[in-house]
């Protein structure tokens, strides 16, 4: 029997519509635990994440309201991917030194686009930092995965105040207030992806808009996988310099 099989008879108790919803759903799981997947270290398992998904799934038949104006499969999306990133949460796999290397690749980028006035090159930022461009990959690939959990930076309105900084799952009851946030963020987030290359936008938009996972985005592009993984992973704390530094004026 799988997560999948298991996580529903454990948290399953009625039968009727709800099953047909959630078997309807059920490949979309495993769709979001593959992309996650691709950014996380080996040791974490797809299984868990599965199991995780299924149970999101299924508290959200529970409390879906037909009465809102958002289609099931849009809700069940983000509480899919919302249990499965509670439960990474519980997994905390970097180490103080590498959370430093975080840090230090931040500023080094911030650093140099204030030298340069441009997002800087790869080569630019490993020079900046003093190591090899294969120890650079090296460290943004690790940190990618950390970014699932905490892709934030402040507002530039009001820097006290946290939000994700690609993907947020919306309320489905947003006051004006909320309404006027996201849409801050959402022309703060747009000029910051202006700064990329044509290349790194057509990667986030293909990931994060069109939802391909690293190996379609590399077919795409006719580009190995690796590389793919690569320029994601320096686009997400280029994006943060970008960012957190309109956040401070």
């Amino acid at each position: 029997m799988t997560q999948a099989e298991l996580a529903y008879r454990e948290n399953v108790e009625e039968t009727g519509e709800r099953d047909q919803l959630i078997l309807k759903e059920l490949p979309q799981v495993y769709y979001i635990a593959r992309r996650i997947c691709e950014r996380l270290p080996q040791h974490v398992s797809f299984e868990d994440l599965v199991h995780a998904g299924v149970v999101g799934l299924i508290e959200s038949v529970r409390s879906y309201d037909v009465r809102k104006a958002v289609p099931f499969h849009a809700f069940a999306k983000f509480r899919i991917r919302g249990a499965m990133l509670d439960s990474l949460r519980d997994l905390d796999w970097a180490s103080r030194p590498l959370r430093r290397k975080e840090r230090q690749i931040e500023e080094a980028i911030s650093k140099l686009w204030a030298k340069l006035g441009r997002q800087p090159e790869e080569d630019e930022i490993a020079e900046e930092m003093g190591i090899s461009i294969e120890k650079l990959h090296e460290l943004a690939q690790r940190l990618d995965g950390l970014k699932l959990l905490g892709q934030q930076v402040s507002l530039a309105s009001d820097t006290s105040q946290n939000q994700d900084l690609i993907e947020s799952a919306p309320s489905r009851d947003e006051s004006a207030f909320d309404l006027r946030l996201r849409s801050e963020i959402q022309e703060q987030l747009a000029q910051a992806i202006a700064t990329l290359t044509e290349k790194e936008q057509l990667i986030i938009s293909l990931y994060y808009r069109e939802e391909l996972t690293m190996k379609e985005i590399a077919k795409v592009l006719q580009l190995a996988e690796s590389r793919v993984s690569q320029i994601h992973a320096l686009v997400l704390p280029k994006l943060r310099a970008v960012l957190e530094k309109n956040a401070v004026r």
